[in-house]
């Protein structure tokens, strides 16, 4: 029903855990043992017992089933049954049924009515064939009250379906529910309890994609909050979703047949649309099953679903009075790239500090104008007390070769933070662009791209897919409380992966990214006072000027199809671990960030699942 998301396989995470674990496993015993005793004496002895099976299981087959660990324990029913809520709404679960196998509807069924919130309705709306009659005399085996079955007298498609399916609905909410998954048994009882907390009006959760016999994991899909270009760029909510009926009515009601095979997508772009307050459940609420007949096997078995998929993410641009245009990404199937139009035309300055390295601010130069593909550009390098006479020998080379290029002078001390707000002072371009002197840019239109999305008023931040020249990831956006303080998402992966749940190969939104390449307005940059440079000279200025944006309620973007190579650090060397008073001052900056923000490594990045490791960069698990 809803559109697949294809995600790296966990085994070859988990494997990556283990070479890992290898190394650190001596240092980490003791924390293992204090963890160990704190589950026991908060969850008891079953959370213990699952939590050491699951590990064992790890060590002996190589597989690790996580979604266990996080079904109620046997001892939390009872107490989820009884508990009273403030607000007890009528939920009412529609799933459309045809030719339904019988194990897999018996499960659905029995998946529905076990839950431990029972102030629900099953409404069944059934288009099975003639030669399935069984799926009826299936479901009226159950004698539950709270099922409603409804008998279509034609298969209207799965749109029609299932919009019957909502016509017989009586819920103030309303969960949508495939006829061959499963949901776990505290699935409502977790969405009422955030409808009565945060007063939420859509909801979602994270889901595991299991096989036809709901015994081993495949897939899990550990998803972020609400992050509306990420949603643009891959239908990653899918299931559970849960949704007021107020709200099905504001975004224009039901699903859309001309949108089959990305129906749930549709809807949950015009839903989030309207909604007042999105909520993501960071628990796996949904077991999705993989069978032949699946999306969940794989989107690549149903290229109309792609082509629907489409179609939904430019009906909403519209919508928005967005112009652009949408093309799925063609080794990456559910994943969408969306090039927004330039409607607010507008210059680029381009701040660039420097000291000596001609070769790689020649080589930064040179691709930057091959690739901008946007004339209205200024470049202006921050010399930064260079010693070579060869630099500024190639600076009058550089003006002569590129006119709008020219060269300011910042005496002072290296502090990034003073030299880029120094070289700020004298852009005239509405747009500005914090380049390091050390990057590669390699693909065509790389600053229309940036700028495409730099361009709405939604937008605070926006950077590049940085590689490393070992072909790499450096840098696709910046996860804050990644070694407890912030850390670059998919460090080292290869450069053709398309990353967890296509995050490298769509464009993503992220509390920062890095400011080796960052746009933003030249307005929005003034506003919150440019770099701290008092506070962060070198480290940490453009994540916490990234916070600074997101604070002020401004979506940072990293989109991957404005791509360059990052000679990291080559002009200056590694500040983290080469002693003496360079390495002071950055743990000194780490510790002012962590202090500044302490409240969100606290909660957790809204961005980051918080299944997922915080003490590596490669985008595993905990």
């Amino acid at each position: 029903m809803a559109q697949e998301n294809k995600v790296q396989d966990p085994a070859e995470r988990d494997s990556i855990g283990k070479a890992l674990s290898r190394t650190v496993r001596p240092e980490h015993f003791k924390s293992l043992v204090r963890r160990a005793r704190a589950c026991l004496s908060e969850r008891g002895a079953e959370a213990l017992w699952r939590e050491i099976s699951v590990r064992i299981s790890l060590m002996t087959t190589g597989e690790i089933q996580r979604f266990r660990l996080e079904l109620p324990l046997r001892r939390e029913l009872p107490a989820q049954r009884a508990a009273v809520f403030e607000k007890s709404p009528l939920i009412s679960v529609v799933v459309p049924l045809y030719n339904t196998p019988k194990k897999f509807l018996r499960e659905m069924i029995q998946s529905v009515l076990r839950q431990t919130y029972s102030n629900l309705e099953l409404v069944l709306a059934d288009a099975s064939d003639k030669a399935h009659a069984d799926v009826e005399k299936t479901v009226r085996s159950f004698s539950d009250r709270r099922i409603t079955y409804v008998r279509l007298a034609e298969n209207k498609g799965i749109s029609g379906n299932t919009n019957a399916g909502f016509a017989a609905a009586h819920g103030d909410f309303l969960a949508l529910l495939d006829h061959d998954d499963v949901l776990t048994p505290s699935a409502l009882f977790d969405v009422v309890t955030k409808i009565n907390e945060e007063n939420a009006d859509f909801l979602y959760s994270d889901e595991v994609v299991l096989d036809a016999r709901l015994k081993k994991a495949l897939r899990y899909h550990y998803k972020p909050d609400f992050s509306p270009d990420s949603l643009r760029g891959c239908n990653y909510i899918t299931h559970l979703s849960v949704f007021s009926r107020e709200l099905l009515e504001k975004a224009g009601g039901g699903e859309r047949a001309e949108f089959d095979g990305a129906q749930d997508f549709d809807l949950i772009l015009r839903l989030t649309e309207h909604a007042r307050h999105i909520v993501h459940i960071p628990k796996i609420l949904y077991w999705w099953r993989s069978h032949s007949a699946s999306t969940a096997s794989g989107m690549e078995a149903k290229p109309y679903a792609v082509q629907a998929g489409a179609r939904a993410i430019a009906a909403q641009l519209e919508r928005l009075g967005m112009p652009g245009k949408v093309t799925p990404v063609e080794k990456s199937p559910g994943a969408y790239r969306v090039q927004y139009e330039i409607t607010k035309p507008g210059r680029v300055s381009v701040l660039i500090p420097n000291k000596d390295h001609v070769e790689d601010l020649s080589r930064c130069l040179e691709t930057l104008y091959r690739f901008a593909g946007w004339d209205d550009l200024e470049v202006i390098v921050i010399e930064n007390n260079s010693e070579d006479p060869e630099t500024f020998a190639y600076y009058e080379t550089a003006h002569k070769q590129y006119p709008a290029c020219r060269v300011v002078r910042y005496e002072g001390k290296f502090n990034f933070s003073a030299i880029n707000n120094f070289g700020a002072q004298f852009a005239t371009g509405s747009h500005l662009l914090l380049l390091n002197n050390d990057i590669e840019v390699e693909t065509p239109d790389f600053v229309r791209e940036l700028l495409s999305y730099s361009q709405r008023d939604d937008v605070g931040a926006v950077g590049a897919k940085l590689f490393y020249p070992d072909d790499t990831i450096q840098h696709a956006g910046v996860f804050i409380g990644i070694n407890g303080s912030a850390g670059h998402s998919h460090k080292g992966h290869p450069r053709e992966s398309a990353g967890d749940m296509n995050r490298l190969a769509t464009t993503q939104n992220f509390c920062a990214v890095t400011g080796a390449c960052l746009m933003v307005k030249k307005a929005l940059y003034d506003a919150v006072g440019g770099l701290d440079a008092e506070n962060f000279a070198v480290a940490y200025n453009d994540v916490d000027f990234c916070l600074r944006l997101w604070e002020k309620g401004l979506c940072n973007v990293m989109t991957p199809f404005a791509c360059a190579v990052h000679h990291e650090s080559k002009s200056r060397g590694d500040d983290t671990n080469c002693g003496g008073p360079r390495q002071a001052r950055y743990e000194a900056e780490r510790g002012r960030f962590r202090t500044r923000y302490a409240d969100l490594m606290q909660r957790g990045d809204p961005y980051y699942n918080p299944h997922l490791t915080l003490l590596y960069e490669n985008y595993g698990y905990r």
